[in-house]
């Protein structure tokens, strides 16, 4: 049986920020969040660790999704070096990570797990930025940490808080960092004949407020 054309993402987060990038692409969508399992296995890489969580994401919701609908799932985590920084379970963990990575560069992964049920396909992508981090004081750390802000981030810190703003200047994708690099998105489904909006790279430096330098070169597929 011959499956619908494909006219609406299913996106597999409950994230706000991820729902308010999406929305940029100009794609109908409707939310359907994933509820699994998120432990790292023993020696896994970053990148690993993300490609597999958005893939078992994608994978947890496709009896889920009705005719027509491609589902978009995505994972973002925190690498200092070779060690996954998560979630924190409490302010004190928040705040030994947060006085880990001041005045020092990290890594932000995020992948994406596009997935058609119907026809059993699947495309992955994954972007990567290098976070310079700037030297915030010991009081900036308390502040933020009373914001209750960091207690769903992975690596205690969400780089757009508008009055932490952790990082210094970035030369990689922001919007990966803030957990859905749209460049990479668009090209992901568009494999699906899915579209973008002609002006996503500008609506999304517009809306994040940043001057992306990479977004013609995720386009062309060299990053």
């Amino acid at each position: 049986m011959k499956r619908s054309k494909l006219s609406r993402i299913l996106l597999a987060s409950n994230s706000p920020r991820r729902k308010e990038l999406i929305q940029l692409g100009g794609w109908p969508f409707r939310v359907m969040p994933a509820d699994v399992d998120e432990s790292v296995l023993a020696g896994e890489p970053a990148d690993q660790y993300v490609l597999r969580l958005a893939e078992v994401k994608a994978r947890a919701v496709a009896p889920q999704a009705e005719a027509g609908e491609i589902i978009v799932a995505a994972d973002t985590t925190v690498a200092d070096g070779t060690e996954i920084l998560g979630k924190p379970q409490d302010a004190g963990e928040a705040r030994t990570m947060l006085t880990r990575l001041r005045g020092r560069v990290h890594q932000v992964y995020t992948a994406l797990a596009v997935y058609d049920p119907a026809e059993d396909r699947l495309v992955r992508e994954l972007a990567a930025t290098d976070v310079p981090m700037r030297d915030y004081s010991a009081e900036e750390i308390e502040a933020y940490i009373a914001t209750g802000d960091p207690f769903d981030k992975a690596g205690s810190y969400a780089i757009q808080h508008a009055e932490f703003r952790p990082a210094g200047q970035l030369s990689g994708c922001y919007a990966n960092v803030v957990g859905l690099p749209l460049c990479h998105l668009a090209r992901a489904v568009a494999q699906f004949g899915l579209t973008a909006a002609d002006d996503l790279p500008a609506a999304c430096q517009s809306a994040l407020g940043y001057d992306c330098t990479v977004f013609n070169q995720v386009q062309k597929g060299v990053l």
